[in-house]
């Protein structure tokens, strides 16, 4: 059978040898001093999935902040042009098709570079057709001598062939990885990296009173705790595709339940579905359980569309919960909402990363590396729990009333992992400047003492807080 995640690697592969031989030829656009630095953001946004959306919001924002915006032209992909309407502010949307080979040979010579902004840029956990995707538009830009920065992102687990391309195509690009365990991974490749973070710390939803008036209009009291609940479906990964399924789904309605779009499906089967329900009867249950102690109103918040039917579910499962859904509210709205909740338990990585800043005491049930990495570095191994893990319902509880015990030095110890992480976040945007200095000498890059903040986007009042907080720390770092 063929191999349809093989075909669009090798056709990203052959495009990239291809752009090397017309670039050499004078095809493609050059940067011309005293023009706008066109750059291209290759990401995974228009699918309402809330943390890519908020991690290229905060690109935008810091690159504006360090090259000047008006030194600089952005595009931004999106696969839906409706879903990400009102994101990223003056930056050019471009619509991403889900067959893209062709998008990129064209979108990335109309630039003078490309940034790559997906978290989980090298891994196929997700999908091997996104991680071909970044390494084709980073491989292009290189192929033409141009800016190919990839930007805060994570390596993992990759297919033969996508550590191929990743080690022939990505050498040449400047790698910032958002921790030390994604630069162990490219290093076995070959391929350089410096340490970063994440780019979505610096992220300011709509205030509290936002958030507070959402709940009480969904039936909260006002004074009971709040328990949000994000929950993910975490077996149904990689999502592949294939013109077998596609042609029966478009005949026959066949594949119903796995189908994600055009000729793409999620996996499937007897075992998939069984381990979901494991996954989602421990959650409802744990919660449950912790409520046999507790008076807390839950909600259950879906980070991305795909988590409606995981919310929906648990939702019922405990006999009736608020759903919010990233379809129905922006990032600006859905963040405030989970920073007015006072404890949360997670599946969803930037469900924990957006609330850390407001002080949210959060437990996690992670999938892969990315919740037990955060964890780890905030010294909370004790609230990670595995969504496969047998004594998951159990555990559940245990680390919720661990929030409750512990919630005082839990948000301190958070504190200073944010206040850490703005650090690293600034740096990123030193080397970044350097990159595009080095690339393109001529630009006007900035001049006289800077400090680390210049770096950053502007802060909001609740991050100068954490800042001035830790700042023993910070200077001692």
């Amino acid at each position: 059978m063929l191999d349809m995640d093989f075909v669009l690697e090798a056709w990203v592969s052959s495009l990239i040898e291809l752009n090397k031989l017309e670039w050499m030829l004078g095809a493609g656009t050059a940067w011309k001093p005293g023009s706008k630095l066109k750059l291209l953001f290759a990401s995974y946004n228009g699918t309402r999935n809330t943390g890519s959306d908020v991690r290229v919001e905060e690109i935008a924002r810091q690159v504006r902040r360090i090259l000047g915006a008006d030194n600089i032209d952005l595009s931004v992909m999106s696969q839906n042009l409706e879903f990400s309407r009102g994101y990223f502010g003056d930056a050019r949307q471009v619509h991403l098709p889900d067959v893209y080979p062709p998008f990129l040979h064209s979108e990335v010579r109309k630039n003078h570079g490309v940034v790559a902004c997906e978290g989980s840029m090298f891994k196929s956990k997700f999908a091997s057709a996104l991680t071909n995707m970044m390494i084709g538009a980073l491989g292009i830009a290189s192929a033409q001598n141009k800016l190919s920065i990839a930007y805060g992102g994570e390596a993992g687990a990759m297919d033969p062939f996508l550590q191929k391309m990743c080690r022939r195509f990505c050498r040449d690009s400047f790698i910032i990885t958002r921790n030390p365990e994604s630069q162990e991974v490219l290093a076995k490749l070959g391929v350089s990296s410096e340490l970063g973070t994440d780019t979505a710390w610096t992220f300011e939803p709509l205030g509290p009173e936002y958030g507070c008036k959402a709940l009480l209009d969904a039936g909260w009291d006002g004074t009971t705790p709040v328990l949000a609940v994000c929950p993910i479906n975490p077996f149904f990964w990689p999502v592949k595709p294939s013109i077998s399924k596609w042609i029966a789904h478009s005949v026959v309605g066949a594949y119903k339940q796995s189908y994600y779009r055009t000729i793409y499906f999620h996996r499937s089967g007897r075992d998939v579905d069984a381990a979901y329900e494991r996954y989602l009867s421990a959650m409802a249950a744990g919660v449950q359980n912790y409520r046999k102690d507790r008076a807390v109103f839950p909600i259950l918040i879906a980070m991305e569309v795909l988590d409606r039917d995981a919310c929906h579910r648990i939702a019922e499962k405990l006999g009736g919960a608020p759903v919010f859904a990233s379809d129905q509210y922006n990032m600006y709205e859905l963040v405030s909402i989970l920073r007015a909740s006072h404890r949360i338990l997670s599946s969803r990585y930037h469900a924990i990363v957006t609330s850390m800043p407001a002080g949210v005491p959060s437990a996690g049930v992670t999938m892969d590396e990315r919740i037990r990495n955060l964890m780890r570095e905030r010294g909370h191994e004790h609230l990670l729990m595995s969504v496969d893990d047998v004594e998951l319902e159990n555990k559940i509880p245990e680390a919720l009333r661990a929030l409750d015990a512990e919630a005082d030095q839990i948000r301190l110890d958070m504190g200073r992992v944010v206040a850490r992480n703005l650090q690293l976040m600034a740096q990123m945007g030193v080397y970044f400047e350097e990159e595009v200095a080095r690339r393109y000498p001529e630009f006007p890059v900035r001049t006289g003492v800077l400090s680390w903040e210049d770096y950053l986007p502007p802060l909001s009042p609740c991050l100068r807080q954490l800042v001035e907080k830790n700042e023993s720390a910070l200077t001692t770092a």
